[in-house]
């Protein structure tokens, strides 16, 4: 038996305070991981709060965690006690269906969230299935890699999904936790990137990666942009003009949504989607494969995430700063 120290809510929007529960023998399939750091993602602050109607109290919350593996069941053999992985927001697949024989573990009907009926990572050790561990390469700064395991393959994975070209012109709506990291990754891909965002953040959007902005804010700027994108990624949970941005697309061009929002979008199928032929996709974050080709290419191109660290037992600091909205851009809690 393994007891494990960490931060847990017992009520929804609770405070976060020490909690303690027991690992009982690690099954042959699964690894444990002692946690160095771990990021605060979005959609930890939804399931504190129970947007989704799926958390369990008392709630453990991290998906976006780094350490090194303390233990492995006597199945798993990509990975050793020593080395330093990563874990997202799946803790396991049922790796018998159709989507998980096929690469599409991210689809998975069986897929076991990480903080969905069971404890993540605000603690000192987390336990999941060895399919959902991957190793960080060397080259990314361990300390600083924690966000690219949500944030990070939400956006990267519909560039490889959709087959994007190089020559590719993408525009990123909004420029916050998943936004910076559009910015960064399309840059590195190749691809001319434009940052849809408000005129104060234009030039930190430039810093990151955009090679030009439009404000978002202005419809007449919008507008202007009409057939300028292949590819928009709105990485936004609010309402906007959305039948305004599939005009920005080219013919054939998509308006890919990891960003959730969760009122209807109100889009016309006339004239642009049908005339021009347009797509409006969305993706979960993505499957190991793509997740272990993203820390590589991150690590080649040098992509990492804009962090602020906050020490573990500070962690309803973290939390009031993430609902303050003044995070810039995301938060990582370091294990004191």
């Amino acid at each position: 038996m393994t007891t494990v120290k960490a931060y847990a809510a017992k009520q929804p929007k609770g405070p976060f305070e020490p909690f303690e529960y027991e690992l009982g023998d690690i099954a042959p399939d699964e690894v444990d991981i002692a946690v160095e750091s771990c990021g605060i993602c979005h959609s930890d602050l939804s399931m504190l709060d129970d947007e989704w109607g799926m958390a369990q109290y008392p709630l453990v919350p991290g998906h976006e965690v780094i350490g090194k593996v303390s233990s492995v069941g006597d199945h798993v053999t990509h990975v050793a006690v020593g080395d330093r992985v990563g874990l997202g927001w799946h803790a396991g697949y049922c790796m018998i269906c159709d989507q998980c024989m096929g690469g599409d573990h991210n689809l998975c009907p069986d897929a076991q969230a990480t903080i969905a009926g069971r404890h993540g990572g605000f603690a000192d050790t987390v336990r999941a299935k060895g399919a959902s561990v991957v190793k960080i390469p060397e080259g990314l700064e361990p300390a600083e890699a924690g966000p690219l395991l949500c944030g990070g393959i939400a956006v990267f994975n519909p560039l490889m999904q959709l087959d994007l070209k190089p020559t590719a012109s993408v525009g990123v709506i909004g420029i916050g936790g998943l936004g910076h990291l559009a910015l960064k990754f399309a840059n590195a891909w190749g691809c001319h990137v434009t940052a849809l965002t408000s005129d104060s953040k234009r030039d930190e959007a430039l810093q990151m990666g955009a090679h030009d902005t439009v404000n978002s804010r202005d419809a007449d700027a919008i507008a202007a942009a009409a057939g300028r994108f292949d590819l928009v990624i709105s990485t936004v949970n609010v309402q906007m003009d959305w039948n305004a941005i599939l005009a920005t697309l080219k013919p054939r061009g998509v308006l890919h949504m990891p960003g959730a929002v969760t009122e209807p979008l109100g889009i016309n199928v006339l004239p642009h989607m049908m005339f021009n032929q347009l797509s409006l996709s969305s993706s979960p974050v993505g499957p190991p494969v793509v997740i272990r080709k993203m820390l590589d290419f991150a690590a080649r191109h040098k992509v990492a995430p804009v962090n602020e660290h906050f020490p573990m037992s500070k962690v309803n600091d973290a939390f009031e700063h993430l609902r303050s909205g003044k995070a810039r851009y995301r938060i990582v809690l370091d294990r004191d």
